[in-house]
């Protein structure tokens, strides 16, 4: 299936590995020129090199930390013409109430939480003046069904949906769209570091985390995150704008928990 986007601009955050490469490879492989963005220069050096040399893209790197507004608004700036904006970056810690403190939860809230809503402010401002472009925020299934054994990342998670579909609503008047997507549990450094928390609470045994795994339900792959970016960036989503799409292997349905 054609999704149309070929020579369009993306600017994926968190993409150096898991989802977030997945989606710079989906979209680049559609066709589109990507800006990526992470921490880690050499990471995204690696990722490059992959996605330029499959698609035959134009690949920008962006070694950057988005916990800061200035940061985030910079990059921006340094991203002219973006068509598409993934918001991926941040990865918020599990644990109770009792296990995370302030200011660990402010540090993962300031990438994640604030990261998004910086990009999105920088980013809507822009895509408003063009009157087109499309923005995507992966969020993760914690924010609609909660557990508090990731109570910093279901509160999280939930802010970022509600961000999400207050904008989507009427941005379409505007000619933008704004989306999000749900993963739950996906095939990623992030999941087994998740695990292993949940292992060493159930157990007291971090290296056992792949027993907390359910074998009828398998953890979906990066991929199937991914492919759906690129579609919901495409033209055939066109009438989706503020809404959530749940990719989990129908963990929240069955009331599924970290």
């Amino acid at each position: 299936m054609d999704l149309g986007l070929t020579g369009r601009t993306a600017l994926i955050t968190g993409a150096s590995k898991g989802i977030g490469y997945a989606a710079a490879w989906s979209l680049a492989r559609e066709g589109c020129n990507v800006h990526i963005a992470s921490r880690t220069e050499s990471d995204l050096a690696a990722a490059q090199a992959k996605i330029a040399s499959a698609h035959g893209v134009e690949v920008h790197l962006h070694p950057c930390d988005l916990s800061s507004g200035d940061t985030a608004r910079t990059l921006v700036q340094a991203c002219k013409n973006v068509d598409i904006l993934v918001n991926n970056a941040g990865a918020i810690p599990a644990g109770s109430i009792h296990d995370i403190e302030e200011d660990r939860w402010r540090e993962a809230w300031d990438l994640k939480v604030f990261g998004y809503q910086n990009m999105c402010r920088a980013m809507l401002a822009q895509m408003q003046v063009r009157e087109r472009g499309v923005i995507i925020n992966i969020i993760g299934a914690a924010g609609e069904a909660p557990t508090p054994n990731y109570i910093a990342g279901s509160a999280g998670n939930a802010s970022i949906m509600a961000m999400t579909r207050a904008l989507g609503a009427t941005s379409r008047s505007y000619g933008v769209r704004v989306v999000g997507i749900n993963p739950g549990l996906i095939v990623t450094e992030r999941m087994e570091t998740l695990s292993r928390t949940r292992a060493q609470r159930m157990f007291g045994d971090a290296e056992r985390w792949r027993e907390t795994l359910d074998q009828t339900y398998p953890p979906g792959q990066p991929e199937h995150i991914g492919d759906m970016v690129a579609f919901l960036a495409s033209d055939l989503s066109a009438n989706t704008t503020g809404t959530i799409i749940t990719i989990d292997g129908g963990s929240a349905a069955r009331g599924s928990t970290l």
